[in-house]
């Protein structure tokens, strides 16, 4: 789970430092007006609050910074995604997940590798989204497998057999 979660985020870096001048930062129609440094934000920032609310058992993903300067400055995301890298590897333990629904507050009981995996599902759901701003701003090859799930690829490959 860390080494797959670790392994997507490596990738994700090798992804972003390829990009050409201003293709982070701009905003794109078929991302619904969104950029690739806004998609990258949202992911950075959810690990973040899982990183930092592992120490009190509490995580709220509600409660992101939502700092913009992750993305506009594309070296400044990656900076972000090491240290996300070198700081998930954790002990397993109960965690309560926080949400805001309906002008509620919900609590969930969860545990910190759940939440990992929560986290590498949705930076995977937002890698296929930032594919498709890739595939519009440049030419660059992306690999086969970003923005697809592993059990996908597992699939695909069973298929080819």
């Amino acid at each position: 789970m860390f080494k797959s979660s670790i392994d997507t985020i490596e990738q994700f870096k090798k992804i972003l430092l390829q990009l050409p001048e201003g293709c982070y930062s701009n905003c794109c129609e078929v991302l619904f007006n969104a950029s690739i440094g806004q998609h990258t934000r949202h992911i950075i920032e959810l690990y973040q609050c899982l990183i930092k609310g592992y120490a009190a058992a509490e995580v709220s993903y509600d409660k992101r910074e939502r700092n913009r300067r992750i993305e506009e400055d594309v070296d400044y995301a990656v900076s972000q995604l090491q240290s996300i890298q070198s700081n998930l590897e954790r002990p397993n333990k109960l965690l309560k997940v926080t949400y805001e629904l309906g002008g509620a507050e919900t609590c969930l009981e969860s545990n910190y590798y759940r939440e990992v995996m929560y986290n590498l599902e949705h930076t995977i759901h937002h890698h296929a989204l930032i594919k498709v701003g890739i595939n519009h701003f440049t030419n660059i090859e992306l690999p086969e497998s970003f923005g697809v799930a592993p059990s996908t690829m597992q699939h695909r490959e069973a298929c080819a057999q």
